[in-house]
């Protein structure tokens, strides 16, 4: 049965195609390209549901048609070619009804979208800093599971593990599970250089952010401080040399991201901005839901140990992910990259949540 929230949907869409195809034959319709591109885009993306509507509204006029037809035609040949019909048409309203309410179904309808991931150690010194470390070898192993693609955008690295490490994903629904690692992670274990055996507890935090298109997310270059500088740090010896660093300020927000990575200025640029942009379509989206008082399901939170979507805790081989209440005692291979039992559970939750909405 189609859902009524979806018969509005097409409702709504097909009202929205309407308008652009007016904006679009107006005179001064690509007097602003910027615009005109963004307005193209979501213009080709009504196209699939305008023709599901379309369907839709056939099939329903052909069903009343059949209808009317049993109601008024007294031969009995016709009247059973009528009954005929009605039931095939039934069965292909009810396969167009299926595809409607999957195609506003936003678990079954997900975008693959690129994700850029921002591991930050939290509480603990340098037990978060060897935990960070751990917990980016643990998506590097997923990674290559899945045949994604991985790419290193910027290290910080402390005098164990990583202070921060920042890089981006890749691959056929990647974005649909890795969405899911937005939060603080917790630690329990005994660090190697506790001598009395005593366990303790760090925490790291994880950032997905989604990559925006460039048709999505416009930045003009006079709000952008651009600096340049030479590389510091671990690994920074090899490129110090020239001023390959970079340091890119967005002024309306106060956004700052550092890359210098790379030894080519250009291309510690790039990556710089591919991270300043999805930190911005972040900070938009968290100012859309500020605006409408409706918190964020996963928010990655200060690093303090109280804040937590997921604890490891390694005494017991346990993993516990609080959002569901979900336990694996399979630590060990979670921590070589086996996530999948992880996120189908967190999937099969979302899933329910929704049939319940």
């Amino acid at each position: 049965m189609l859902k009524e929230s979806n018969l509005k949907r097409m409702a709504d869409a097909r009202s929205r195609h309407a308008e652009l195809e007016q904006i679009f034959a107006s005179a001064g319709a690509i007097a602003d390209q910027d615009a005109y591109q963004k307005l193209a885009k979501e213009f080709a993306d009504l196209k699939p549901v305008i023709e599901l509507q379309q369907e839709y509204a056939r099939n329903m006029t052909q069903i009343a048609e059949a209808r009317r037809m049993l109601a008024d035609e007294l031969d009995r040949d016709l009247r059973d070619m009528a009954r005929q019909e009605l039931a095939e048409l039934g069965t292909a309203a009810e396969a167009i009804e299926s595809r409607i309410n999957d195609f506003f179904d936003p678990l079954k309808n997900e975008k693959d979208l690129d994700v850029i991931l921002e591991i930050r150690a939290g509480t603990g010194g340098q037990e978060a800093s060897l935990f960070a470390a751990d917990l980016y070898r643990m998506y590097c192993k997923y990674v290559a599971l899945k045949s994604w693609k991985i790419d290193p955008i910027a290290v910080s690295e402390g005098e164990k593990g990583y202070k921060e490490v920042i890089f981006s994903v890749s691959g056929k629904g990647a974005s649909r599970r890795l969405k899911w690692e937005s939060g603080t992670h917790r630690v329990q274990r005994v660090p190697a250089t506790e001598a009395s055996g005593r366990i303790h507890t760090s925490a790291a935090t994880v950032a997905v952010l989604f990559e925006p298109e460039e048709v999505d997310l416009a930045i003009d270059p006079k709000d952008l401080k651009i600096d340049v500088f030479r590389a510091s740090g671990p690994g920074g010896q090899s490129v110090n040399t020239a001023d390959s660093a970079i340091r890119i300020t967005h002024l309306p927000t106060g956004l700052v991201v550092v890359c210098q990575d790379e030894r080519s200025q250009l291309k510690n640029k790039i990556k710089a901005m591919r991270v300043l942009r999805a930190r911005m379509q972040e900070h938009i989206q968290q100012e859309r839901a500020r605006k409408e008082a409706s918190a964020r399901k996963a928010q990655v939170g200060t690093g303090d140990r109280s804040e937590k979507i997921r604890t490891y805790n390694f005494p017991d081989h346990r993993v516990t992910d609080h959002r569901i209440g979900f336990t694996t005692h399979q630590l060990p291979a979670v921590m070589e990259g086996d996530l999948d039992e992880i996120f189908d559970a967190l999937l099969r939750a979302e899933q329910d949540a929704r049939d319940q909405a």
